[in-house]
């Protein structure tokens, strides 16, 4: 018997002192956006050809530091990371009735941006230790209507690239890479984002570094980097301009980031590299801590990959214990402060349900009432039924536990606390089991 009662027992928590928040803009960023204030030009874009048509000087500068600090030739900004994947999408050409395989284990817009292009989103399920796309899966789903592959680094670990390539240059389909939660991160020692076609990397206050909000599109292809400019940016009114043969989905849309987005991008991605570095040191103290204990299952790393580290996503193995994850994770964070926003909570459990459960695919309604995009193709039955990526699903009902804490201001000796409360928690495991809480 434990003689350490645990905080959700009416004990003592390991630790009260709040965890510090992460201060996202300092004094570099300030002075950027007060220069861009003082010269009146909050966004220099013109809808038009011309000089503006790519945008001002500081879009064009963050454009061209980023391409240059990580090796892609072209970097195309977009006002969201979502907008920046519907314009990566429209870019391979997707069109309606289209197939484009992704991943169940992401946040929505990976696939919604499919949808947008009356493209038909295809889930293959994942991987069980880095949470991707897993190639066999995607070969599985192939079909002739197969258009592209939508792969997000999800985490912050990259995904198998090399078998993905291999599946797609088979059939000959392009890859779009949703590095959202990856910047800085390494698949074989090369930056993610554009190890095939075109891909990129999110910018709203949660990620990495934040613009407020934005995205950037990379990629090494000229012919995908101008119809990302186009799409960006009223293509219509550019056609003649940059003499395009195929015009099909450049039409009308303005996805462009202001200049003092892109100031600040400038100043914080200076900050990527020592971020993805401090991440990786709290994550390797905690995984270290974490083999000390079963039932949990640290973040896998494969060789050669740098992982960026958004969060820290564990595996929870509830048959060790007899102890349901939602409990085990109410008892360590029991242990913790009370948390002030998302980057303070403890143990998050799951991460988001896989796509296809939503009312969008299940009703199969998305663009107007009729059906589309999935009428499109009226000799096939579309059907997203439980089951259909079993990893996935169990990632999200029984195994996957996140923590956010990985993060700018959280130190070793921060993480070292969450360490002693999973192990306090186990010491205490056969009380809390037989406790029975709801």
């Amino acid at each position: 018997m434990s003689i350490i009662k645990l905080a959700i027992l009416g004990g003592d928590p390991i630790r009260k002192k709040p965890f510090a928040l992460r201060k996202t803009v300092g004094a570099k960023e300030i002075a950027a956006v007060n220069e861009v204030m003082e010269s009146g030009n909050i966004s220099l874009f013109f809808g038009s050809p011309g000089d503006f048509f790519l945008g001002g000087p500081a879009v064009k500068k963050f454009e061209k530091k980023w391409a240059q600090k990580y090796g892609f030739k072209h970097c195309i900004s977009t006002n969201s990371w979502t907008t920046g994947l519907m314009t990566a999408v429209g870019a391979v050409g997707v069109e309606p009735g289209d197939e484009v395989i992704c991943t169940p284990y992401t946040m929505s817009a990976s696939a919604t941006s499919i949808l947008f292009y009356g493209g038909i989103p295809i889930f293959a399920d994942i991987e069980d230790e880095t949470f991707n796309l897993d190639p066999a899966k995607i070969e599985e789903k192939i079909t002739a209507r197969t258009k592209a592959i939508m792969v997000a680094h999800i985490f912050g670990h990259s995904a198998d690239m090399d078998g993905i390539i291999k599946v797609a240059q088979k059939h000959n389909l392009k890859i779009i890479e949703d590095g959202a939660q990856s910047p800085g991160a390494k698949y074989k020692d090369r930056y993610v984002g554009a190890l095939a076609d075109i891909g990129g990397f999110s910018f709203n206050y949660h990620k990495h570094i934040h613009t407020g909000e934005g995205g950037l599109i990379v990629t090494n292809d000229d012919a995908l980097a101008l119809r990302c400019q186009m799409i960006r940016n009223h293509g219509e009114n550019a056609i003649e301009e940059f003499n395009l043969k195929d015009i099909s989905n450049v039409i009308g849309a303005n996805y462009r980031m202001t200049e003092l987005q892109a100031a600040m991008g400038q100043v914080q991605m200076d900050n990527v590299e020592g971020y993805v570095s401090h991440r990786n040191e709290l994550a390797s103290h905690l995984s270290k801590r974490l083999g000390a204990f079963k039932g949990f299952t640290a973040p896998a790393i494969k060789p050669g990959c740098v992982h960026s580290f958004y969060v820290y996503a564990m595996k929870y193995d509830e048959s060790v214990y007899g102890v349901p994850r939602d409990l085990i994770a109410r008892a360590i964070s029991a242990e913790m402060p009370t948390p002030e926003n998302w980057e303070q909570e403890i143990l998050v459990q799951g991460y988001s349900k896989p796509l296809y459960w939503s009312p969008v695919y299940q009703q199969k309604i998305a663009l107007g009432k009729k059906g589309f995009p999935w009428n499109q193709n009226p000799t096939v039955k579309y059907e997203y039924p439980r089951g259909l990526c079993p990893t996935a699903e169990r990632m999200h009902l029984k195994e996957v536990l996140y923590s956010p804490l990985i993060r700018e201001a959280i130190t070793l000796e921060d993480i070292e606390d969450l360490a002693r409360a999973i192990e306090k928690v186990i010491s205490g495991i056969v009380e809390l089991r037989d406790a029975k809480l709801k």
